[in-house]
């Protein structure tokens, strides 16, 4: 307990987190950023970075909510090495200092590393969360000499049993029916190509499987290369805080409990091992205590907010626990808070007051995260005759006699029958468009006593005990562990499934119920709390609609609702919540401008805006196409001539312009005795620690780097897969031929002296060298083969059954296999003319637009600039004149970029070898590779050309590409 009186922070924190943004930003662009940061951070931020090369790679990125927290604690941390919150506030805006409450800020709580990253809910607080574990661990193994800036151990604290089960499943994976975990469901391996640069995967995913802990497992378990605990913060205390009771009635078991703290038997749960853990209790804490340094992430670390009791302000138990444990880590003790709701509200009514928590420095609030689409747009569904009726004529509390509760209320019972129409609304018109998409609603009752009334009145309106769910909690929300093992696997798989329909709570759901598809709330609770209301509404914000075919609706719809306050064009992706009168300040205050409000039932046809679903004509085999997967048997993959170091490129760098880089005597070494730090006895390490088994382990990652290819995958998933073309054995071969024959163009031995320092001397740049001489040798044998063996697999494009698209963006076409064809709404009109210019055309037989999320395996492999394999989906194919056209429908403003002019190169590679197929396997045509810019294409259209005659014109080749004389001199190029 301290004796200090607050201030109140009001929004101060706000004006500090704004700044410290405002100064990385400016930081960041400048590039400077990077050079203040370790060589690990450099490397890691070069990989998640949003707007980078590897960004390009991936379907998933960190959003820029997500980037700003990760660049900001990396700036306060690494960068200015500030190690307490008043220090913060003294760097970065000392101004704020004088409206702060000095005393408060030199507090022990404050006097170490801590962060608070106030982010909304939905928008994914786990993936920074993920990412500053990374940062932290790695930086920690590979500083050069210990700073204390970083640490290996981990501690991650939940509030209660739905988010401790949700850090597992993103740790460890989902939990199977056999009670096991799946880590290849775990978030790192489901985002590995996001979080984890391959230089580091083994070391990470090592350290990550064998020293996760469950709360159970603290202190007990032994893990070698530090430690990631996870437990929920009841652990840490010796005795939970007791539930406000109204009277011992109220809660016997509290009374019971303190007269006997031990109930005889096991069916009161105290079994002899249940004993044992009584007696234990505490030494979780003490075992935390006594590490040397440590993070700690609080999850919804809103519940870590100060109680006030008259001038005294008290800790909660959790902050207690966090006391004892940093108590003798000091600056080695660094705490980062996640939060939607970092605050504590004071007074009421008018005078009510957001005081927020002093150490915020990221703001991205639920404002931030509507605007940008990255949750659902709110609406409140307010009807006429609703809103009119005033408070003191319909009551919106349940009816009571006494403590007993009688009925619902009029108010709440029109409350209910406004969330089932809804619903019922919404239910219809989604499954028209996806039969897999189910709408749920979210009921927040008063208390308990009220939920089997509400069950109840919902199985009068015609609902079944199947298409219901009931949620037991207690005053707290809380639930007990036999109900939660009961409940849970039911729960978090209900947008999988038709049922249950409806979910009714208290309190129990509002954290870390992280489902999609919560598209009705219905409040009856009259809650007063900032908390519990955002919590509330967060519970239904995660978008239900993914994937860039609705991208276009949602931005449509934030613009209806949020600027032009118009009725949206859809209801894709919008949260309805019915109003309850108690919650108008809240909207008003907290999310002014940002909630839609909607006054009458919604149109039918207006559901699901323009999306419609697509199939295939019953003609469509008449205009069908394929793409050719090229396969080859094994023997005709290990063609020895294709893989000759003579091809090679030596290093442009002499081998004796080289050697004085490095020293001759390897590394030093000294003594240093332990108290005074006397040193003493230097010593040399020679190269001989460098053997054959470690230049084989070298030799082994080139061969990774350049014979591993990622293929992207149903479900916004990556997967690697070999190059099948090539035997590993002979790159190996090949790589070791090139370093000792060819590199430097002459004989070098990488085990003689220190010679190995060489190649990894110049930041990298010989094995880059190497790396991208090697990938070139591959791609090259790839496309050298004995096509006349080759086996091909046709993948006809009628294999995907139906799409959905925006019928405003979309026109019929004869002769394509679907009954309409999308064009882009942005800036589509060039594409759209295109697609009516062929149809129309009599030499045109068939097309098929190559949509690179439906059409996955329509993509040619190319080598990026940087030694790297990536896909590359054309536009269009065009199957007219006995051709067939590859078509992409660029402007020819990019063809200077080298990463374009691979891609170009790679299909016009691809598209020879089809050619040296038997006509039967190609469709009987030649095929041909197009790039057809708008202004080549609406010139000849105007002077009669015809859609051959156009795309014989823009048809490309290897000299056009490189722009060489190839073409005119009358050979061609390779």
């Amino acid at each position: 307990m301290v004796n200090i009186k607050s201030f109140g922070t009001k929004d101060i924190p706000l004006k500090l987190a704004k700044k410290i943004s405002e100064e990385v930003n400016t930081l960041w662009k400048s590039g400077d950023f990077m050079q203040k940061v370790s060589p690990v951070t450099q490397e890691l931020l070069n990989f998640w970075n949003p707007e980078g090369i590897f960004a390009e790679e991936r379907e998933f990125n960190f959003h820029e909510g997500q980037w700003q927290a990760i660049l900001n604690t990396i700036y306060i941390h690494e960068i200015l090495k500030l190690k307490s919150v008043g220090e913060i506030y003294m760097s970065i805006y000392p101004d704020l200092v004088q409206q702060m409450d000095l005393l408060d800020l030199k507090r022990d709580k404050y006097e170490h590393p801590k962060y608070c990253i106030k982010m909304a809910t939905g928008t994914g607080k786990t993936w920074v969360l993920d990412a500053l574990l990374i940062w932290q661990y790695l930086n920690s193994r590979h500083e050069e000499s210990e700073s204390g800036e970083y640490s290996r151990n981990f501690l991650l604290v939940a509030p209660g049993i739905i988010v401790y089960e949700r850090l597992l499943d993103a740790f460890l994976g989902k939990r199977k029916e056999d009670g096991s975990r799946d880590f290849e469901q775990s978030d790192f391996r489901n985002f590995e190509k996001l979080f984890i640069p391959p230089a580091y995967k083994d070391e990470l995913f090592g350290f990550i499987q064998g020293c996760v802990t469950q709360k159970e497992e603290i202190g007990k378990k032994v893990t070698g290369d530090g430690l990631i605990a996870i437990t929920n913060w009841h652990l840490l205390v010796e005795e939970e805080e007791s539930i406000d009771a109204d009277s011992p009635l109220d809660s016997p078991d509290i009374t019971v409990k303190e007269l006997l703290p031990i109930a005889p038997g096991t069916s009161q749960g105290h079994s002899l091992e249940e004993l044992d853990n009584q007696y234990l209790r505490g030494r979780e804490l003490e075992f935390l205590a006594s590490l040397p340094d440590l993070v700690v992430f609080n999850d919804e670390a809103h519940h870590l907010g100060e109680m006030k009791k008259s001038d005294e302000v008290v800790e909660k138990k959790w902050q207690e626990a966090l006391d004892k444990i940093s108590e003798n880590k000091k600056h080695r003790f660094m705490q980062v808070d996640f939060s939607a709701t970092p605050y504590i509200v004071t007074g009421s009514g008018q005078s009510r007051v957001q005081n927020h928590f002093p150490h915020i420095i990221v703001n991205f609030d639920l404002v931030d995260a509507i605007k940008k689409g990255l949750v659902k747009t709110v609406a409140i569904d307010k009807r006429k005759e609703f809103g009119s009726i005033p408070l003191e004529d319909l009551e919106f509390k349940a009816e009571r006699e006494g403590r007993q509760v009688t009925s619902l209320s009029d108010g709440q019972k029109l409350m209910l029958r406004a969330g089932v129409k809804k619903l019922n609304i919404l239910e219809e018109e989604f499954t028209k468009l996806d039969s897999a998409k189910y709408p749920k609603m979210l009921i927040v009752c008063e208390d308990t006593k009220v939920v089997p009334l509400v069950m109840g009145f919902l199985k009068q309106e015609g609902y079944s005990d199947d298409e219901l769910m009931e949620i037991h909690s207690n005053k707290k929300g809380d639930v007990s562990e036999d109900e939660w093992k009961a409940i849970k696997q039911r729960l978090f798989d209900i947008d999988r499934h038709e049922k249950p329909k409806v979910i009714v709570s208290v309190l129990m759901l509002r954290e870390g119920f992280d489902v999609n598809n919560i598209c009705v709330i219905v409040p009856l609770r009259s809650a007063s709390s900032y908390v519990l209301l955002e919590q509330l509404i967060g519970r239904g914000l995660r978008l239900m609609w993914r994937g860039p075919e609705y991208d276009d609706t949602r931005k449509e719809n934030r613009e209806k609702l949020l600027v032009k306050k118009e009725e949206p064009n859809s209801y894709i992706d919008i949260l309805s919540v019915v109003e309850h009168p108690n919650f108008i300040e809240y909207y008003e205050r907290v999310l002014a401008g940002m909630v839609g409000v909607v006054t009458q039932e919604p149109d039918k046809n207006r559901i699901v805006g323009d999306l419609v679903k697509v199939g295939l004509k019953p003609n469509y085999k008449d205009y069908d196409l394929f793409w050719i997967i090229i396969l080859q048997e094994k023997e005709e993959e290990l063609l020895t001539p294709e893989l000759s170091v003579e091809k090679l490129e030596p290093f442009p760098i002499k081998l004796e312009a080289l050697k004085p880089l490095v020293r001759n005597k390897g590394d030093t070494f000294y003594s240093e005795e332990l108290t005074v730090k006397t040193t003493f006895g230097e010593y040399t390490v020679t190269a001989d620690i460098f053997t054959a088994k470690s230049y084989n382990s070298f030799i082994q990652k080139i061969v990774n780097a350049v014979s591993v290819i990622h293929v992207n995958a149903r479900g916004r998933k990556q997967r690697e897969f070999p190059v099948m073309q090539v035997n590993s054995a002979l790159i190996a071969k090949l790589c070791d031929e090139y370093i000792r024959h060819r590199l430097f163009e002459e004989e070098f031995d990488p085990l003689k002296d220190n010679n190995w320092r060489i190649l990894l001397i110049t930041q990298h740049s010989i094995i880059k060298h190497v790396v991208s001489n090697i990938a070139k040798a591959v791609y090259d044998s790839m496309n050298n083969l004995k096509i006349n063996d080759a086996k091909i697999v046709k993948r006809y494009f009628s294999e995907v059954k139906e799409i959905r698209i925006r019928e405003t963006y979309a026109i019929t076409a004869a002769k394509n296999i679907y009954e309409k064809i999308a064009y882009p709404s942005h800036s589509g009109g060039f594409e759209k003319d295109f697609i009516e210019f062929i149809d129309a055309d009599s030499k045109v037989k068939a097309f098929v637009k190559i949509n690179e999320y439906y059409n996955d395996f329509a993509n040619i492999i190319y080598i990026r600039d940087d030694g790297l394999l990536a896909h590359y989906y054309p536009d269009f194919m065009i199957k007219a004149c006995d051709q067939l056209y590859l078509v992409e429908t660029k402007s020819e403003r990019d063809m200077s970029n080298q990463n374009v002019k691979n891609k170009r190169l790679a299909a016009i590679d691809w598209i020879d070898k089809v050619n040296e197929l038997l006509p039967e396997e190609r469709m009987s045509c030649t095929w041909s590779y197009v790039l057809l810019s708008q202004n080549t294409f609406e010139q000849m259209k105007k002077q009669g050309a015809t859609t051959c005659e156009i795309l014989e014109y823009a048809k490309l080749t290897k000299a056009k590409v490189r722009g060489t004389l190839g073409d005119y001199m009358g050979f061609k190029d390779y």
